[in-house]
């Protein structure tokens, strides 16, 4: 039976989750559209399977799995040995994933989401973007960025020497600060940051995850 990912391809939780189904070279499975604009999110259907209105929601079998951090480590689990090793190689690697990944996490996204929303989302649903709050943000992501220049100084992905899910889980809210929210100099500005984002972003993968968002195609 296919995987079926309930989402959006604009959604930044659902790419996660189909990038990381790119990597394992997975290949039975289909991306449901669920339309937020319209309020699909909020239907007894939906929220059957995902209780706080949100995307995406993964559907293997009998199993609904919601939170796309969880969901792309189930998938890395249930797919290991296939494509990436997005776990690590080896038992030192695999804490190292876990505590980047909890860094992206804990860190990175909460920043990162809120400049993200402020500039790119709120006009979607009739706000209007705080210019305080996308200034206050940036301030604690540059700081975040700083150590992660340091770091990648000395690795060349987060994790060590190979691509994992600590790489991964960065992509979708650093996709949109470099484009949609305009922040690519928080990036460009640090020379290992930036040469380790030109890597990631453009992996196979990723691309072909961006080549899914409904918007640009019109619908």
């Amino acid at each position: 039976m296919s995987l079926i990912v309930h989402g959006a391809g604009y959604s930044t939780c659902t790419q996660r989750i189909l990038t990381t189904l790119c990597e394992l070279d997975v290949e039975d499975w289909k991306l449901e559209f669920v339309d937020m604009l319209k309020g699909v999110h909020k239907s007894p259907e939906h929220l059957a399977m995902q209780p706080f209105g949100q995307i995406p929601v993964l559907k293997d079998g009998d199993l609904t799995l919601f939170e796309s951090r969880a969901v792309s480590r189930y998938l890395a689990e249930k797919f290991e040995g296939q494509g990436t090793a997005l776990l690590g190689k080896d038992s030192k690697e695999r804490a190292l994933v876990n505590q980047w990944w909890e860094v992206e996490s804990q860190n990175f996204n909460p920043p990162a989401a809120s400049i993200v929303y402020e500039v790119v989302f709120t006009s979607m649903f009739g706000q209007k973007c705080n210019d305080e709050v996308v200034a206050q943000q940036v301030a604690k992501l540059e700081k975040v960025l700083d150590v992660y220049e340091a770091h990648l100084a000395k690795s060349k992905y987060l994790a060590g020497d190979s691509f994992t899910l600590a790489d991964l889980s960065h992509l979708p809210y650093a996709q949109m600060l470099n484009t949609a929210a305009g922040k690519a100099e928080l990036f460009t500005s640090r020379p290992h940051v930036s040469a380790w984002w030109t890597d990631i972003s453009s992996r196979p993968s990723f691309q072909k995850v961006l080549g899914m968002n409904e918007f640009t195609k019109g619908q």
